[in-house]
């Protein structure tokens, strides 16, 4: 699909819509002391809503685009939503996405321990890592092992959607989505540098500029850039990255704004951080499973795309927002499996080596249209979008010399692994959609339906006898969402909906070689959102249920070459619970957010001594609690600030058979900040902060689908920053 500025459909439904005569133009809203009680139209401005930039003040994130592509208040919205805010990004100081969505409700982060290769997390019990992650409102495809990393530096928020929600984005999972908000240009200037130093020699120096390019022309820039050199917990595992991230933003007027936004990055870690599990005893040793001398990662991904929005008139905006992302990854691997057959201080190890490259393109058209039919307000959005993502694998596998447990640090040469076998994929999603947002009285009724085709061609190649295999498919289906709210006058608003999902899935069955089918899900949710008048404190309470089938998982699998942790599809799955959070920032310098979580995950249908059995590494209960507090401005401690939280992970399985454990946890963070405009104004714009996280060191095992990890250890990151 050409990228176009209007599409065709789009500019006949906005011509033909204006000439509707039955419907009464909605004005936008009534001025505030308008003479005489006439009604005056506000300021027509472009909001670049599609984003799904949140609206807040301090940790309470109020309203965004996330839920419905439109900025919708969060009370309006008939799904469960949270946020991280800057506020909240700023005195954590996150190092990774999982970091970043810690203290989230629902979503579950190490699952697979210290693992920097991926930010992989699940919600609701259903892994997003391929199919719920959202760049700017735009689907971010991931394959086999080519996710694309997120630095939190480069964000402003994030917004979490859970459920299923591809009555509007399409291709998602039946937990929900997270849609990552990238920092955009900024009117005013904005000037920022910091240096960071952490535990495991942890070097990293950053910045951030933004603001108007010149006093004469509506154009505004940022650039946000880091650089980092850092060992870890773990020999051979490297955390190194270098990130720069340019945006332009173009406003010849107020009904009409163009942005740009780009980024590059490069991260050296390692092939595997997993740990040996000892079948014979049934647990997590000491033992790293990988070899020093044959574990690198490298990946490349760059990403260019733009937002555009323009009012037409009264009545509509057209948005068209599109990226092309690509990401490159070379990576071997070795990992010991059992003890050796003559020498049982031995571990046999398998190793492996391959080279990953996807590309995606992604655009949406939208067209928002706000009118009168009588008594009922609508807000009716109608789009088409288009993604093409290409995959490419290339993979060899053979043996690394065994583990030595007398001497478990150390290194052992590998050859050279030829590749062996090789896959490329081709995928096209189109989709349509229209929703309405239905407006009576306190009532708001959100009816929204899309349709999805999916073509889907895959070969896979025997490199060393030429032979190719061609699979091709094609999927469509319909999805739909319903939800009703009703909104007190003081702030409380419950809410029921019921959603749909459907998600192709790109990547093949490693050991079958067949693509994989799509994942389709169904939600029934009922919950209350309760904003506190004269207070920044957003409660909120959900129960859900969720049904899906063709999720993605890994399992471990008995290839040619020995065990090895690969996806698979499963039957069908079902997730029942409920979620509780609270967050707020005080005038007193308190903010604070918290939640729990319930889920009862569990295979309904799936292989042969699974079905009943609870999802592994999917934990009952879940709660996290933070807050940062800040000394008065006159008090004795003034600039002084401090915060700590603690995150409690409960007991799951760790294999789908529930033959192993993991254990219950709590871990606890801490932070410390200082402002030093408190000791005299020509220190205004210079912090000092240092952050902590699992504080104590806990070191704890974490089993997923057989394979076995620790959590991450302590870390420690002093920060000092300017800004001016």
């Amino acid at each position: 699909m050409p990228f176009m500025p209007l599409s065709r459909p789009l500019l006949l439904l906005a011509l033909s819509a204006t000439a509707l005569t039955p419907l009464t133009i909605r004005a936008q809203a009534q001025e505030a002391g308008a003479t005489g009680g006439a009604t005056v139209l506000d300021t027509i401005v472009a909001t670049g809503g599609s984003g799904g930039k949140i609206t807040a003040e301090g940790y309470v994130g109020t309203s965004s685009a996330t839920g419905a592509k439109v900025d919708t208040p969060f009370l309006e919205t008939p799904q469960s939503i949270s946020s991280v805010t800057e506020a909240q990004l700023e005195d954590r100081n996150p190092q990774t996405l999982t970091d970043t969505l810690a203290y989230t409700p629902g979503t579950r982060v190490g699952a697979y321990g210290f693992d920097p290769r991926f930010d992989s997390f699940s919600v609701r019990g259903f892994d997003v890592t391929y199919n719920g992650i959202f760049r700017d409102n735009l689907r971010q495809p991931g394959a086999g092992s080519s996710l694309y990393k997120t630095e939190p530096y480069g964000l402003e928020g994030v917004s979490i959607l859970r459920g299923p929600s591809s009555a509007l984005y399409g291709a998602s999972g039946a937990g929900g989505l997270y849609n990552l908000i990238t920092k955009r240009p900024t009117e005013e200037p904005l000037h920022e540098v910091e240096i960071q130093y952490g535990t495991q020699d942890r070097y990293q120096g950053q910045f951030d500029f933004s603001g108007p390019v010149n006093e004469q022309d509506p154009v505004f820039y940022r650039m946000t850039g880091l650089a980092r050199s850092a060992d870890t917990t773990q020999v051979g595992v490297p955390d190194d990255r270098v990130y720069l991230a340019p945006a332009i933003t173009w406003k010849p007027d107020e009904d009409t704004k163009f942005t740009l936004l780009g980024e590059v990055s490069r991260i050296k870690t390692g092939g595997t951080a997993a740990y040996y599990y000892d079948t014979t005893t049934g647990k997590v040793s000491d033992f790293f499973a990988g070899n020093p001398d044959f574990n690198d990662s490298v990946q490349n991904q760059a990403r260019l795309g733009y937002e555009f929005e323009h009012r037409l008139n009264d009545v509509f905006v057209f948005r068209q927002n599109a990226r092309l992302s690509t990401l490159k990854t070379d990576a071997d691997w070795a990992f010991a499996y059992q003890p050796n057959a003559v020498d049982p201080l031995l571990l046999d190890s398998s190793a492996g080596t391959f080279e990953e490259r996807l590309t995606a393109g992604v655009i949406d058209n939208q067209i928002e249209a706000k009118f009168d039919t009588g008594a009922l307000d609508h807000t009716v959005l109608v789009g088409l979008d288009y993604t093409k993502s290409r995959y490419k694998s290339l993979n060899g596998y053979g043996v690394s010399p065994p583990l030595d447990t007398r001497n478990p640090t150390k290194g052992r040469p590998v050859d050279d692994i030829p590749f062996q076998t090789r896959t490329d994929q081709d995928q096209w999603q189109f989709g349509t959609y229209i929703q309405d947002q239905i407006r009576y009285d306190a009532w708001t009724l959100t009816l929204g339906g899309r349709h999805d085709w999916v073509k889907t061609d895959t070969d896979n190649t025997d490199l060393a006898t030429d032979a190719v295999t061609t699979t091709k498919q094609t999927d469509k289906a319909f999805s739909g969402r319903i939800g009703l709210t009703y909104e007190f006058d003081f702030g409380l608003a419950p809410y029921a909906s019921y959603s749909t999902a459907f998600s192709p899935n790109a990547g093949v069955n490693q050991e079958t070689g067949a693509p994989f089918k799509p994942t389709e899900s169904t939600q029934q949710e009922v919950g209350v959102k309760y904003l506190l008048p004269n207070s920044n404190t957003l409660l909120t309470a959900a129960l859900f249920n969720i049904e899906q089938t063709n999720g993605l998982y890994y399992e471990v699998v008995n290839l040619p070459t020995g065990p090895s942790n690969i996806q698979v599809q499963r039957g069908k799955l079902r997730s029942r619970g409920f979620e509780l959070e609270g967050v707020t920032t005080l005038d007193n310098g308190l903010s604070l957010t918290a939640s729990y979580t319930y889920t009862d995950m569990k295979i309904l249908e799936g292989p042969v001594g699974t079905v009943g059995n609870h999802v592994s590494s999917v934990p009952t209960h879940m709660a996290a609690l933070w807050a940062d507090y800040t000394m008065p401005e006159d008090g004795f401690a003034a600039g002084l600030g401090f915060g700590a939280g603690v995150r409690f992970i409960g007991k799951s399985y760790g294999n789908d058979t529930n033959t192993l454990r993991n254990g219950a946890r709590a871990l606890f963070d801490a932070g410390i900040h200082y402002d030093f405009a408190a000791i005299d104004k020509k220190y205004e714009g210079l912090k000092l902060q240092v952050n902590a996280t699992n504080l104590f060191d806990r070191r704890d095992p974490v089993c997923s689908a057989d394979f076995c990890y620790r959590d991450q250890g302590r870390t420690v990151i002093g920060s000092l920053k300017y800004n001016w």
